[in-house]
């Protein structure tokens, strides 16, 4: 017990003391990696839940809060908050435009303070949770889907969107509320209620948004008109596009639901089979050091004639099912060696989430599937 503890104080420490390093005014402190708030707070031990440590990163996640009862994203809560900083912080709560679920924003607050709810039975913590998920509640729209930011009046952000879980994200939150599963259980009836009904529209506008080619239903584009329902684009290198990035989380939420629809047994079959069909054979990455140091890769044939684990791309094109890639110029390409090194390695390209997919299916299709 005392090593899970001292474990994630540890982890937390680490984060503290990068920010003591970042403010040296003498700029020779080492610098300690800061741990991303996002992936370190699922992975915290329910023990280190009842540690002040916990409750004073707690009392940062609710003075992060914003007055819609969203939060912004990529901000480490668990560094230390004082003098400017804190004054920084606290006059934010008003720029309501940061709201977002974009990059697990507003969804890790809400289940870091219901964790921490239990734990401690502090009730500021409950309310900052219940008043996260109003906020999820007020940003659906009514044809179930949630955009990347609320209430942002303009720009790619009100889409509806995928991109990068944003939307399968709160998904899982609304069915894990709705069923009263942990940490989440204390939540009212009313607020599971509302779950259930936000989980049902969210789950509808999946099905809708699904795109067919060629008369079959196929995956999803990364984002979508929140008015038409039609894929639409977002930032520059973010084309209209079938999404093989976004699109397995999206059949692997489908595939968690207990009682799927025929709508939706029908959805994760045809986007299974859209994924056997996309696969990228043949081809592997290779690493190396461009001539200015930088790391870089590039993609070249499996060795020895071999067969590598599938691939696909990103993006392939909405129509004839092509892998592409694009630029800040927002120019369609089809080779990623054209494509600058900015772009080339600040962007997952290729991927071989697609067996996750496989995997799931093998035994979501005996208990679910058609040919059951």
């Amino acid at each position: 017990m005392k090593r899970i503890i001292l474990g994630c104080l540890a982890m937390i420490c680490a984060a503290t003391v990068t920010a003591q390093a970042q403010t040296d005014g003498a700029g020779k402190a080492p610098k300690a990696k800061v741990k991303k708030w996002t992936s370190m707070a699922p992975k915290l031990k329910d023990s280190f839940f009842k540690t002040a440590e916990a409750t004073r990163i707690g009392d940062n996640v609710l003075l992060y809060q914003q007055t819609t009862g969203g939060w912004p994203k990529n901000v480490n809560m668990q560094l230390p908050l004082e003098g400017e900083a804190l004054s920084k912080v606290k006059a934010a709560k008003d720029d309501v435009n940061e709201s977002t679920i974009d990059n697990k924003a507003t969804t890790t607050e809400i289940t870091y303070l219901c964790r921490l709810y239990n734990a401690t039975g502090e009730e500021r913590f409950r309310q900052g949770a219940l008043r996260g998920m109003e906020y999820l509640f007020e940003a659906q729209y009514d044809n179930g889907g949630w955009p990347q930011f609320y209430p942002r009046p303009k720009g790619y952000y009100t889409h509806i969107t995928y991109n990068d879980d944003a939307m399968v994200n709160v998904l899982k939150v609304m069915r894990d509320v709705a069923k009263g599963k942990e940490p989440y259980a204390f939540m009212p009836d009313s607020t599971k209620a509302k779950a259930q009904a936000a989980l049902d529209k969210g789950v509808e506008c999946i099905v809708k948004t699904q795109v067919v080619q060629d008369g079959s239903p196929t995956v999803w584009c990364a984002q979508y008109d929140e008015h038409t329902l039609q894929p639409a684009p977002a930032r520059a290198y973010e084309l209209v596009s079938l999404s093989g990035q976004e699109s397995d989380d999206i059949v692997l939420f489908l595939m968690s639901l207990s009682n799927p629809s025929a709508e939706v047994v029908r959805c994760v079959e045809s986007a299974v089979a859209w994924f056997r069909k996309s696969e990228i054979h043949g081809l592997t990455f290779e690493f190396y050091k461009d001539g200015n140091g930088q790391r870089d890769y590039r993609m070249v044939p499996c060795a020895d004639g071999s067969d590598c684990p599938p691939l696909w791309a990103r993006f392939y094109t909405i129509d004839t099912n092509r892998p592409f890639f694009s630029d800040r110029d927002g120019v369609v390409r089809y080779d990623i060696a054209e494509i600058g090194h900015e772009r080339r390695t600040g962007y997952s390209w290729y991927n071989s989430d697609g067996l996750d997919v496989y995997k799931r299916y093998k035994t979501w299709a005996e208990k679910h599937g058609s040919a059951r």
